[in-house]
C-alpha cells in the first residue's frame, strides 16, 4: 500500500442535537467546509473510523459491515428528519488491522458483522462528505469507558491510522445537559444567549488544551467548572479523549466554537500533526 501523503489530524465534533441534520446552524456550515478542508491539507482519508456515544457496547467493538445505512436512533422528531438516508461503504479489512494492532499491545477490540451510523456519525458526515462515498468503520464506545481508558486507546491507535491513511472522527458534545435547553415554553431558540456554566467550561476546555495539561483535561470531573451540570453523564464527553490519546496535546486547535439553544456548546478540535494548519484554513 502506498503512504498516505500526511497523517490526519484526530478530531472531536460535537454534534449537538439530530436536529442538526435540518437546522445545521453555524456548526452545520462549519461541518460542511471540514471534509473539503481536510482534503486539501491532507489528502483523501482511506477510511473514517468513527466513534459516536450513541453505538454503546460492553467492549470496544468494530462494526465490519459492507455498507452501513443511517439508522434514525431518536423519537419524537419531524418527519423529514427520518426521510434522511447516508450509506457510506465500511471497511471490513481494516477492522481486521486494527484488532490485530491493538492486540499487539494488549488491547483487545471486538469485531461484529454488523452495520448502521447512529445519528451522531451521519449528522455529522453528511455535511462534510455528502457524496458518502468516504469508507466508514464504526467503533463503539464502551459502558464502563473512563477519560484515561479512551485516551490509551487513542494513543494504540495512532500508529495505524497514520500508517493506512485513516481520519479518526470522534463525534459526541462538549456539553450536554438536555434539561438546560428547556424554557417555560420549551426548547430555547437555537440563537438563545449563552448560560454562563456552559461558558465557564468551553472556557476551561479551551485553556487547559492550549496549555497542553492532559493531567488536567483527565481529571474534568474534579478541576473543570460546572462540569456536572454541564455532564451529567458523561457519554457525550468521552470522546473527546480518544481524539486527544490519538492525536496527542503538542499540537491541537479548536477548529469551531458556538452554542445552540444557549446550552449545547459546538465545539471542535483537533489533535495531532496539522491541527493548527486545519485551524487556519478553516477561518
Amino acid at each position: 500500500m502506498a503512504p498516505h501523503p500526511l497523517p490526519f489530524p484526530a478530531l472531536f465534533v460535537s454534534h449537538g442535537s439530530p436536529m442538526l441534520a435540518l437546522q445545521p446552524g453555524p456548526a452545520g456550515e462549519f461541518m460542511r467546509r471540514l471534509g473539503p478542508a481536510l482534503e486539501a491539507g491532507f489528502g483523501r482519508p482511506r477510511v473514517i473510523l468513527a466513534l459516536s456515544p450513541h453505538n454503546r457496547t460492553p467492549e470496544p467493538t468494530l462494526l465490519t459491515a459492507m455498507r452501513h445505512p443511517a439508522i434514525h436512533d431518536f423519537k419524537g422528531f419531524p418527519e423529514a428528519l427520518y426521510r434522511l438516508r447516508y450509506e457510506p461503504p465500511g471497511a471490513p479489512a481494516l477492522a481486521d488491522v486494527l484488532a490485530a494492532a491493538l492486540a499487539a499491545q494488549g488491547l483487545q477490540v471486538a469485531r461484529r458483522e454488523a452495520g448502521g451510523l447512529d445519528h451522531g456519525v451521519w449528522s455529522v458526515l453528511r455535511f462534510a462528505w455528502p457524496d458518502a462515498d468516504r469508507p466508514v468503520l464504526p467503533l463503539s464506545l464502551p459502558d464502563q469507558a473512563t477519560p484515561a481508558m479512551l485516551r490509551a486507546l487513542g494513543a494504540a491507535l495512532a500508529p495505524s491510522l497514520a500508517e493506512h491513511g485513516v481520519l479518526l472522527l470522534a463525534s459526541g458534545s462538549l456539553t450536554h445537559n438536555l434539561r438546560l435547553l428547556f424554557g417555560p415554553q420549551g426548547w430555547l431558540p437555537q440563537d438563545a444567549p449563552e448560560q454562563a456554566g456552559t461558558r465557564a467550561f468551553r472556557d476551561w476546555v479551551q485553556a487547559r488544551v492550549a496549555a497542553g495539561d492532559e493531567a488536567g483535561l483527565l481529571d474534568y470531573r474534579q478541576l473543570a467548572p460546572a462540569a456536572r451540570e454541564q455532564h451529567p453523564t458523561d457519554e457525550h464527553w468521552l470522546p473527546f479523549y480518544l481524539a486527544m490519546g490519538a492525536g496527542g496535546l503538542h499540537e491541537a486547535a479548536r477548529l469551531h466554537a458556538g452554542v445552540d439553544h444557549g446550552a449545547l456548546a459546538m465545539d471542535s478540535y483537533a489533535f495531532g500533526p496539522g491541527a493548527a494548519a486545519l485551524a487556519q484554513a478553516l477561518r
